[in-house]
């Protein structure tokens, strides 16, 4: 396995989910990763109760921005080591599939964008999304990549997402 590894997160709006993933993994990552977030369908914005939890966290969030996935799959564009959906297949959302050869998994978290209700229900929806990616970020960052060979590593994202 490489040195450094690109992620992708993708999900339909990029817009909440994707964009603090994207976030929480280049603040816990670097150097050893570069995150990167897109939609089949994005949004064109991003959602400020996402902006807001990551602002919580300390999580810089210079940059960031909705963006389509057309723009990763451009010559020239990073080459990704891993691509993870996170949006939820409980809710029957369609999650894009990503072309080529990266390590993929469906860490699926429940879209905060779409709860309705008085703002404190809203803002535990997203607080709740940050906290499960945060998580599974963190796991990600502890395993042993460099020991593991890739079926391996398939395995432990995969668990990954089911925790």
């Amino acid at each position: 396995m490489p040195a450094h590894y690109n992620v992708l997160f993708l999900c339909t709006g990029n817009s909440a989910r994707s964009i603090m993933a994207e976030a929480i993994l280049n603040h816990n990552g670097r150097p050893t990763f570069t995150a990167y977030s897109a939609g089949s369908h994005a949004s064109g914005i991003v959602r400020p109760e996402a902006l807001k939890q990551l602002e919580l966290a300390q999580i810089p969030i210079d940059g960031l921005r909705s963006k389509n996935w057309d723009e990763f799959a451009k010559p020239g564009t990073p080459k990704m080591n891993f691509v993870f959906t996170v949006c939820d297949n409980a809710a029957k959302e369609v999650c894009p599939i990503w072309p080529g050869q990266p390590m993929t998994a469906h860490w699926g978290v429940a879209d905060p964008a779409e709860v309705k209700g008085t703002p404190e229900k809203i803002e535990r929806a997203f607080r709740d999304a940050f906290l499960l990616l945060d998580r599974r970020i963190n796991l990600l960052l502890s395993l042993p990549l460099e020991s593991l060979d890739k079926l391996a590593i398939q395995r432990e994202v995969d668990r990954i997402g089911k925790q």
